[in-house]
């Protein structure tokens, strides 16, 4: 977007406005805590209008799913932030070199001025309302771009932020990828990207040109392994819910799935239960999501074709009309099994109900087929047995771990949520969150007992027995 453009300088307005209401004065506890109390009572009291609009915006989505998965953790993040934000608040002491004493030093939490949140179109509520919290928590103001994808979660997300918080803190703007392309090149103190590593490239790319820091939270293929002796049905009905909340469109949904060979009979044997269990049809089923659009419909058709055409072993969990579940974009738990590494379920993130399964004989070849992912999201191992579970965190390296679960370490707001290498940099939720969004500023207090004059110039015998000292012996 170029510079002096309708749309960049409607953006830029926008920013210079909320960098003025920044600059008139930093924002102290009292101000904070309502601002937080005005993010709570737009989810809770608004419930019934954040599920009708993410089911607008997917033709199907689940309610259960959008209380569970959005309204609940956005809540729990906001709640945590509020009880612990004196916490957080508070100059932290640290300590003073001997030689320096009686000095102090301390760290000071400030408010870094105005955040940019780029939000996606899987989970428009709560990856808005998360790094939102972590930004108001630490006393920014913040401009938040909604996905295009996800128009009456965006609309809405609009409309009550300028009734709860008003234009003076928060600015939601919708638009398409002009629009998009535009926010990435503000000069924000901080940007906060959710989205593919492809365009997670392009936003570290426009912010640099700013020096803009920037916390990407992408994705990746994130392996799910499971040891030998571990409950088959145990895994499997924790792969079913990992794998098909949201129909899959979940940037930590486990991606593809190591088994031991001698258990992989056993363990897709538990998946067909625990799928027909889960979602005895999906045709109509409300509990069920849609897939977001039809290109993403057609991707993963195209990709579940492409590793049959290579002479992968694929099977639909379910024997429903496809014509019926394509008029209502309701996609099937599909098993890939044997697809050559060039296919795209083998290569890209699929973001979708399709799961390549991969069985191998020693958990070395499991870790070595890992390893041949750059760095995943996730990484979910279910295994008993604390030993080997050891071995494989010390062996392989990822954003976040569950272990003998899915999911639900991103629940967990005392843990930082954030990738490592092409899945992502930087971390929010919870305190991590308020220190992303805030300048840690250090601060060194002088005594006035103190000795510093012995080491200024001009520089004499008592200098250099100091140096002694403070060096210690050469050898």
């Amino acid at each position: 977007m170029k510079a002096g453009s309708p749309i960049a300088d409607s953006l830029h307005a926008s920013l210079a406005e909320l960098q003025q209401h920044a600059a008139s004065g930093r924002a102290d506890y009292a101000t904070r805590q309502r601002w937080l109390e005005g993010l709570q009572r737009m989810v809770t009291d608004h419930q019934a209008e954040w599920i009708a609009a993410l089911n607008a915006d997917f033709g199907c989505r689940s309610a259960v799913e959008t209380r569970l998965a959005e309204l609940f953790p956005a809540l729990e993040g906001i709640r945590l932030a509020r009880r612990r934000l004196g916490r957080w608040m508070r100059p932290q002491r640290r300590g003073v070199s001997l030689w320096f004493w009686p000095a102090r030093a301390a760290v000071r939490p400030q408010p870094l001025g105005v955040a940019g949140i780029i939000v996606p179109w899987n989970y428009p509520l709560f990856l808005a309302i998360g790094p939102l919290t972590s930004a108001l928590a630490a006393g920014n103001r913040a401009m938040v771009k909604m996905s295009e994808l996800s128009p009456h979660s965006g609309e809405l997300m609009a409309r009550l932020c300028e009734r709860y918080l008003g234009r003076d803190v928060v600015r939601v703007i919708n638009g398409g990828l002009d629009v998009a392309a535009a926010f990435g090149n503000l000069p924000f103190d901080h940007l906060l990207f959710t989205g593919s590593t492809r365009v997670g490239r392009m936003v570290m790319q426009a912010a640099a040109a700013n020096l803009t820091p920037v916390t990407l939270e992408l994705g990746g293929k994130s392996p799910l392994l499971v040891t030998p002796g571990f409950d088959m049905a145990r895994a499997a009905a924790s792969v079913v819910a990992g794998k098909l909340l949201n129909a899959g469109q979940t940037c930590v949904a486990p991606d593809y799935v190591l088994v031991h060979a001698d258990d992989r009979d056993a363990f897709v044997a538990a998946l067909r239960a625990a799928a027909r269990r889960a979602y005895p049809r999906l045709a109509g089923n409300p509990d069920y999501t849609a897939i977001i659009n039809q290109a993403h419909y057609q991707r993963l058709l195209a990709w579940r074709d492409e590793a049959a055409g290579h002479g992968a072993r694929v099977e639909a969990l379910g024997e429903e009309d496809a014509d019926l579940l394509a008029a209502e974009r309701k996609f099937p738990l599909t098993l890939i099994e044997q697809a050559p590494a060039e296919c795209a379920v083998m290569r890209e993130e699929i973001f979708g109900p399709l799961l390549p399964i991969i069985t191998y004989r020693q958990l070395g070849e499991a870790l070595a087929q890992i390893r041949l992912h750059p760095k995943p999201l996730a990484l979910y191992l279910f295994d008993d047995n604390r030993a080997r579970a050891t071995r494989v965190l010390d062996s392989v390296l990822a954003g976040g771990v569950c272990l003998n679960e899915t999911l639900l370490h991103v629940a967990q707001d005392q843990l930082p949520f954030g990738g490592v290498g092409s899945s992502g940099m930087g971390h929010y939720h919870g305190y991590e969150g308020f220190v992303t969004f805030s300048k840690m500023l250090p601060v060194f207090t002088q005594s006035r007992l103190a000795g510093t004059a012995l080491i200024r110039p001009p520089y004499g015998k008592v200098m250099q027995t100091l140096l002694r000292l403070m060096l210690g012996k050469v050898k």
